[in-house]
């Protein structure tokens, strides 16, 4: 005979979309009843309005459902209490006080910083492609939008326009698309409003709320596409993040290769370590065997010299990259066997078999 601990069971496994975890460890889950073949589930939300609701009731729908002797269930939801968030939202820091930014020189989360030396490089769509690579390979990614003038990100990754994080008390829970965690400026201007004005301590500000209030979880890799050059962004998060590490993007060209060096070498000024380069645009295979060198050729090879770098990528010209960017749709996924994605999944196990190493870190556990 099927008992209410069953129904419990199976429930209490359902996985939060936004929080990525269990809602039977969340204390999502109240009373649980079984009548025959009919089971009763009450469960919580953790806010009024949840982005999740629905999915959440589905999957909790069919895990009662799929416990032998179950056909009918009844979904009862409600709302945590405020006092039943706070609990929540200090079990989510793990002890960390509000505000404490998670992704300090000791955390085991590698940063990875995507810059470039000027605009229109292709580095925000470089960026979205390998975090969907790197998730594609079961990390757990979270990417920040650093780039507040130029945003592109969401679009990118097909985020619909207005979607916002889920706000619980003082914690902002980040949107997820390709199993990609992500938060940008563009998720929080007005209907209509397409153009951040700021100057530095708005834009220094803005950087430091994204590392601190959003609630990325457990990261192994937290990427952040930062606005082309050197300007209040570059320093706010050299300052922020003075351990971070440093992908260079680059063109062919030899005008772009020359600024990117510039970028590169300002990052090392902060201590941040520059990892390797990748070459974006470069050579477009034609139907007939011949490459046509559209912005030249050598800008990554001559960034990687001056930096004493690996090119960790070199990223042909491609309209199935530009389509996948335009429709949301990167295009390692839409596309897998492109001559672009192949060169971004090649970029994405390069950095993943880089590691980061545990060396001169603390480890959260004491020796008995």
């Amino acid at each position: 005979m099927t008992s209410a601990d069953d129904v419990r069971k199976a429930v209490a496994a359902v996985t939060d979309p936004e929080l990525r975890r269990p809602i039977g460890d969340l204390d999502m889950v109240r009373e649980i009843a079984v009548d025959g073949t009919t089971a009763q589930v009450s469960i919580v939300l953790t806010i009024v309005g949840c982005p999740a609701a629905q999915r959440i009731e589905k999957d909790v729908r069919d895990a009662a459902a799929s416990v032998s002797g179950i056909e009918d269930v009844t979904v009862d939801v409600g709302v945590m209490t405020p006092a039943e968030r706070r609990a929540l939202t200090e079990r989510l820091r793990d002890g960390r006080p509000a505000r404490q930014m998670p992704f300090g020189p000791d955390a085991l989360t590698r940063v990875i910083l995507v810059s470039s030396g000027k605009g229109g490089v292709g580095k925000s769509t470089v960026t979205a492609n390998l975090a969907v690579a790197l998730a594609g390979r079961g990390l757990r990614v979270g990417l920040i939008d650093a780039d507040v003038h130029g945003f592109s990100i969401p679009g990118l990754l097909g985020i619909e326009p207005g979607t916002q994080p889920t706000r619980i008390d003082d914690l902002m829970l980040p949107p997820v698309a390709h199993d990609v965690k992500t938060i940008s400026i563009g998720m929080f201007l007005r209907e209509g409003e397409q153009v951040v004005a700021w100057r530095g301590p708005m834009l220094h500000r803005t950087v430091q709320q994204f590392l601190t209030d959003v609630f990325f979880g457990d990261l192994d890799v937290l990427l952040v596409d930062m606005p082309p050059g050197t300007g209040d962004i570059a320093i706010s998060i050299g300052q922020i993040l003075p351990h971070a590490e440093v992908l260079v993007v680059t063109t062919p060209q030899p005008a772009a290769a020359e600024v990117a060096i510039r970028s590169g070498l300002v990052a090392r000024r902060t201590g941040q370590k520059v990892i390797g380069v990748v070459e974006n645009m470069a050579a477009l295979a034609l139907p007939d065997g011949t490459a046509l060198d559209l912005f030249g050729s050598g800008g990554g090879t001559e960034v990687a010299e001056a930096l004493e770098v690996p090119l960790l990528a070199s990223i042909p010209l491609s309209p199935a990259l530009r389509v996948g960017g335009d429709a949301g749709m990167p295009v390692v996924l839409s596309d897998p066997e492109d001559s672009s994605a192949l060169a971004i999944t090649a970029l994405a196990d390069a950095v993943a078999g880089q590691g980061r190493g545990l060396a001169g870190r603390s480890l959260p556990f004491a020796p008995r």
